[in-house]
Parts: C-alpha cells; structure tokens; sequence
C-alpha cells in the first residue's frame, strides 16, 4: 500500500500548492478575506482550489479502496493519472474557463475507475 500512500501524499501537496496560488493571488490582487471575489485571476485561482477540494472527497476514498481490494500500483498509477488531470485542469482553467473539460475528464475518468474498480473488488472479496 506504499504507492497509494505516496499518490495521496503528492495529491495533498497539490492541493497545498493550490491553496498556496489563492493566496499568492489574494495579495496579489488585494483580494482580502473573506472575499472570494474580486479579480479574475484571483476568482479562477480560487475556483481551481475550491474544485480540487471537491474532487478528493471522492478520489482519497475511492484510491485507497481500490488499492486495498484490487492492486495497489494499479491504483497508484490511476491517482498519478487524477493529479496530471488536475494540473492539466488548472492550467486550462487559469487561462480560459471554457477550456476546462479536458482536465475535468481525466481526472473525473481516474476518479471512476477508482471507484468502480474499488466497488468491484470489495465485492468480489466480500463473496
């Protein structure tokens, strides 16, 4: 379980560096707390961190009971896949929202393996 102990270490850091960003942007910008709106670049800085929260409530969960279940370098490989996605995401996102959905999708298309793997697994080990 080592691998999937690492991938949820780098996705933590991730998610830190993005929080970082927001801040970075909130001086940046002027943009004081409790805002969270003002300037663009901060609103889109905020908004990648705000979605990439969201989205560990279901990677963190769904990696682990894939790799306990099913195997964990496969599920370390499928959450290295959701960390490209949520750079690729913030990256796209940073320069134009509407571009969003490539990053959106893998990262999402990791999640699900994770998940249906994960389920799959847990059932088949269960009966």
């Amino acid at each position: 379980m080592e691998p999937v102990a690492i991938v949820t270490a780098l996705a933590l850091f991730q998610f830190f560096a993005f929080s970082y960003w927001v801040g970075a942007a909130r001086v940046k910008h002027g943009v004081h707390a409790p805002a969270i709106t003002g300037h663009p670049e901060f609103e889109r800085s905020f908004r990648v961190q705000q979605n990439t929260l969201e989205q560990l409530v279901a990677f963190l969960p769904a990696l682990w009971i894939f790799g306990w279940y099913v195997h964990a370098l496969i599920a370390a490989a499928l959450g290295l896949l959701f960390i490209v996605g949520r750079f690729v995401y913030r990256t796209s996102y940073l320069k134009d929202p509407t571009t969003r959905s490539l990053g959106f999708g893998i990262g999402a298309l990791a999640i699900f393996a994770l998940l249906i793997g994960g389920l799959i697994g847990a059932l088949l080990s269960w009966f």
